[in-house]
């Protein structure tokens, strides 16, 4: 069954036919994949081999597998995926990178939760930026948008199933319109870059299932960005970080409007594991963070309470 679905699954275009394959069936058997290696002998009944074939069936008119099984890994957490949002991508992980990378350098003000850094996701889509934030770095609050409802039912499902729904709130925006006034020490965005031309050529996985509004950048590609890097450095306090991924070939057109702003330290830029530019980032210009407390870093944690600053 397996092979003849691999043998199937190759010659319709898939890029890893033999996984595609060992995951749906793990789905059709309600098993996890490791299992059909502890039990190669077991022979599905007739009501699990027709789910595998409905489900084989999907996968062979493109179906992303990851809307198949209805989840997807994203770094140190598994989400909800639905059409109703982007799959969360490798790359994206870079992103995540970076983020965590300003949040550890920033200070912490005092002993509350409203003395902690704030943080800002633009287009949250199924929370995987947001959310992989608060997994990983125990002092952030994040705020995440997006303009879709559908969309922020997902992330909003996903925080409450990964415990982070206190930590995490989700806003019903066009980028920052409905985010109030505060000061954001972080925004990070993975916006739509693709450009028209490219749009259309995208592979039928991608291009038929995934919602167009997450992927479509505008004729060029840029147009989220144009509103982004402007609107960030109304929120941002003087001295916290911007960070947004780019699309292949576009992160010097992204610098340019990051300069162009004029309210920005020189960007930098962050590369992915293929070595392609995949996140340009940039201080807001000013003095500190806006926080004043005491230093944290990847190996401590410092917080601020009254009389001095204790190690955590």
């Amino acid at each position: 069954m397996l092979s003849q679905a691999t043998v199937s699954l190759r010659e319709n275009g898939s890029r890893s036919p033999r996984l595609d394959a060992e995951l749906l069936l793990a789905k059709a058997l309600g098993v996890g994949r490791a299992e059909l290696f502890r039990d190669p002998a077991r022979v599905p009944t007739h009501e699990e081999a027709a789910t595998f074939e409905g489900l084989l069936r999907r996968r062979l008119a493109h179906e992303p597998v990851a809307y198949i099984l209805g989840r997807r890994a994203f770094r140190t957490i598994e989400l909800e995926v639905t059409p109703e949002v982007l799959i969360p991508r490798p790359e994206t992980e870079t992103l995540v990178d970076v983020a965590l990378e300003a949040l550890r350098a920033m200070p912490l003000a005092g002993p509350g939760p409203e003395d902690e850094p704030l943080a800002l996701d633009v287009g949250t889509g199924s929370g995987c930026v947001a959310l992989a934030l608060a997994a990983e770095d125990p002092f952030v609050r994040v705020v995440a948008t997006d303009v879709e409802p559908a969309a922020l039912a997902v992330a909003r499902r996903n925080a409450a199933r990964l415990g982070l729904a206190r930590r995490v709130e989700f806003v019903l925006s066009d980028l920052f319109a409905d985010v109030g006034e505060r000061p954001f020490d972080l925004v990070v965005s993975n916006p739509p870059y693709i450009p028209a031309d490219e749009y259309a050529a995208l592979e039928p996985n991608v291009r038929e299932y995934e919602p167009r509004r997450a992927l479509h950048g505008g004729a060029d590609g840029l147009d989220l960005y144009r509103r982004l890097v402007p609107g960030a450095a109304l929120l941002l306090r003087p001295g916290g970080v911007l960070a947004l991924e780019v699309g292949v070939g576009k992160a010097g057109a992204v610098v340019d409007i990051v300069g162009a702003a004029g309210a920005y330290e020189p960007p930098g830029l962050r590369h992915d594991l293929s070595g392609v530019p995949r996140v340009v980032h940039a201080r807001r210009r000013g003095r500190g963070s806006g926080h004043g407390g005491c230093l944290r870093s990847h190996d401590i944690r410092l917080r601020c309470l009254s009389g001095g600053c204790r190690l955590l």
